[in-house]
């Protein structure tokens, strides 16, 4: 799978929360959701078709000569190999150092870890 430069996974999260949408449905909710400067239209026009034609992120029906995109691949499909890849280049393949580190850092609490470990054990 394709990684996506930080750009584009912005606009993937707009797609994935959106969809199906246009290039001025993105440039819009930008506006108004985000609270951004409306970007030109040949901005995300151009990211919009390398995540389609060159990256394979997202389809598109075309009306005429408006493009309707979809995601090609889930948010969870895509958060699920980007930590696969976390883990592999920065914690040596093991989700053990990743949960280590994360509460060695306190991002993760104990209560936090506890209740990941009751999961665990209710899905085995």
């Amino acid at each position: 799978m394709n990684k996506l430069t930080k750009a584009e996974e912005e606009i993937m999260q707009i797609i994935w929360e959106i969809a199906p949408c246009t290039v001025a449905d993105i440039r819009n909710y930008m506006k108004e959701k985000m609270g951004l400067k409306k970007p030109p239209h040949s901005t995300i026009s151009t990211m919009v078709r390398i995540l389609d034609d060159k990256k394979g992120f997202l389809k598109h029906t075309a009306y005429g000569r408006t493009f309707v995109y979809e995601p090609a691949i889930t948010k969870e499909d895509y958060s699920r190999q980007s930590l696969k890849t976390l883990v592999r280049d920065y914690f040596e393949g093991s989700m053990n150092r990743l949960v280590s580190f994360l509460v060695e850092e306190k991002d993760l609490s104990l209560s936090e870890l506890s209740e990941l470990v009751d999961k665990l054990e209710e899905e085995e």
